[in-house]
């Protein structure tokens, strides 16, 4: 017998290894291949961002001046004639409600007038009770009588005219009506004059004050978003007042384009008391329209597909969730967004463009808002 060059039992290994080699052979290429596709299955490095709903308005610019408006300005006279004895203030002044502005003395023929009228209402009830008292012992016609009390109402009613105009003897201290600014100075000390001559013009300066005290011009397709108390941030133009804000109200809106400017008036009230923003300065202002609450995202978070915009987060498995959201305001760098957003999950600022819906994703993690 030929002597075999394997002991039994190894040639039996090696019998069975050369059945299973062809096998092998056959199922390697394919599980290979299905390595292969689950390693080239895309994965987008993506950067991520948390969100929430908050309060936010779309801003409008617009450019204007302080204390320009016609509503803002009271001019300070007097319904009688006088002359100043002192003038207390001088232009560019802030003066609170109460402060004193000038000393007048009426003219003497005026304080006369106001006299005649009082001596004339005593002597005209003198004669109406004396005229009754007749009337009773039927020594005065019901004629006289309607005369004498006729009488009594024309001088009552000159002298509350007289009451009106505020004349007195002597020297009178007229006072500001509320606080503001001494814009202009219409009369010296000494001057004499007629009666509803303008002395000063006082410009409002208090937030409680109704009125526009800053005017600004804004596009007129932007003024049909602008309502009266929408919220008001005033900055100068200058270097020196480009960092400083003030907070006001919007409390008019023009209805019609002026024809210069080609712009929409918008009258602020704006408590400028205390402040450098003094009458005469050229200011720029944001207008706080359309405010509500919603989610509040990065601009760059938002992608559009046609009319469509949408985001993406990043579910817990990390893959991309696409969500349809609705574009409610825009500010800045920020969109006020509607959507059925999830505020655990992630959204996606970076490498958004390269996402789909259930596309695997390798967040950087989240970064602050």
């Amino acid at each position: 017998m030929r002597n075999s060059l394997f002991p039994p039992r190894a040639a039996a290994i090696a019998a069975a290894l050369v059945c299973v080699a062809p096998w092998c052979a056959c199922i390697h290429p394919a599980y290979a291949d299905d390595n292969a596709a689950a390693e080239a299955q895309p994965s987008v490095a993506v950067q991520t961002v948390r969100v929430q709903r908050a309060a936010i308005a779309q801003p409008v610019r617009g450019f204007g001046i302080v204390a320009a408006g016609a509503s803002s300005v009271t001019t300070i006279n007097l319904p009688y004639v006088a002359r100043i004895v002192q003038m207390r203030v001088q232009a560019g002044e802030t003066v609170r409600r109460g402060t004193p502005l000038f000393v007048a003395q009426a003219d003497p023929a005026a304080v006369l007038a106001a006299a005649q009228a009082r001596s004339a209402l005593t002597f005209a009830q003198g004669e109406l009770a004396r005229t009754r008292s007749l009337y009773d012992k039927g020594l005065a016609t019901q004629s006289q009588l309607a005369s004498a009390s006729k009488a009594v109402d024309d001088a009552r009613e000159a002298l509350a005219a007289q009451n009106q105009t505020g004349i007195a003897g002597g020297n009178r201290t007229v006072t500001a009506p509320f606080d503001g600014v001494v814009l202009q100075l219409s009369a010296a000390q000494g001057d004499q004059l007629q009666a509803g001559a303008a002395i000063l013009q006082l410009a409002s300066g208090n937030g409680r004050d109704a009125r526009a005290n800053v005017m600004l011009g804004v596009e007129p397709a932007d003024a049909a978003a602008i309502h009266p108390g929408d919220a008001v941030t005033l900055r100068g133009l200058s270097t020196a007042l480009a960092k400083t804000a003030v907070e006001g109200r919007v409390v008019l809106v023009g209805a019609a384009i002026d024809p210069s400017s080609q712009l929409v008036s918008v009258g602020a009230n704006v408590p400028l008391a205390q402040t450098p923003f003094i009458p005469g300065t050229r200011v720029a202002a944001d207008i706080a329209t359309r405010p509500g609450t919603h989610w509040i995202v990065p601009r760059a978070a938002v992608l559009k597909d046609g009319d469509n915009a949408y985001v993406f987060q990043i579910t817990p498995q990390n893959r991309a969730r696409r969500v349809a959201v609705t574009i409610a305001v825009e500010n800045g760098e920020r969109y006020g967004v509607d959507g059925p957003i999830d505020p655990v999950l992630g959204l996606v600022v970076s490498g958004n463009y390269e996402l789909k819906d259930g596309m695997a994703a390798r967040a950087g993690g989240d970064t602050p808002r």
